[in-house]
């Protein structure tokens, strides 16, 4: 019985030997990734992220790069508003707080799209004197019962989540992501890169978390 249980206890290290060796054999014939010593595919990332995060010119020179090989800002057509509200007017010369239309940017993911009745609630008697023409389609939306279809203007990735509100409640001006809205008249993308160096970039100078989750879930 003894000399059974012996045989039996040597061939299961002697599997186990054989199938560590073969583990072994195979990570050291795997090839390395160029530029790094372990040849860990995923240490090059982290490498380039964490350049990228010591680094802030180098991201804004890569930035400049990409957009340089691809469409500018003067190159893009401006997306078309089927009413051209003036946020300068609006915003500048009136007060008018941002919150006021977009009102769910303070508790919300999105920023919010204010609805027809809020914007009747002051063009009920408000005609416009600079565009009658722009308050008269107005008008038309609210006696018809249809929503305004503005085009949107910013989005970031599929896989990025960007929640309005936890960059309220930290104290980010809207004019850090979309610039001088008081000075616009329709609004309009300005020159953000809207890439992951650019928010990290942003989040390393005001000491904000980096952690994936963050924007990644």
């Amino acid at each position: 019985m003894k000399k059974r249980s012996s045989i039996v206890r040597g061939g299961v290290l002697g599997i186990a030997g054989l199938a560590i060796a073969g583990l072994g054999f195979a990570l050291s014939s795997r090839p390395a990734v160029p530029g790094t010593d372990s040849g860990n595919p995923f240490e090059s990332i982290l490498r380039e992220a964490q350049a990228q995060t010591a680094e802030p010119q180098a991201v804004e020179a890569q930035v400049a790069e990409s957009d340089s090989a691809g469409a500018t800002p003067e190159e893009a057509a401006p997306a078309s508003q089927p009413i051209a509200f003036p946020h300068d007017r609006h915003a500048r010369d009136f007060q008018i707080d941002c919150q006021y239309c977009h009102f769910s940017v303070e508790r919300s993911m999105s920023a919010g799209i204010p609805p027809v009745a809020t914007c009747m609630g002051c063009h009920s008697f408000v005609s416009g004197s600079q565009n009658p023409d722009e308050i008269v389609k107005l008008r038309g939306y609210a006696e018809r019962g249809e929503p305004i279809p503005w085009n949107r203007i910013y989005k970031v990735a599929d896989h990025v989540q960007f929640p309005h509100m936890r960059h309220i409640s930290a104290g980010v001006n809207c004019t850090a992501c979309h610039g001088n809205v008081q000075g616009m008249g329709v609004i309009e993308q300005v020159n953000q890169p809207l890439t992951m160096g650019w928010c990290v970039n942003c989040h390393v100078a005001l000491g904000a978390s980096r952690d994936c989750t963050v924007c990644h879930y």
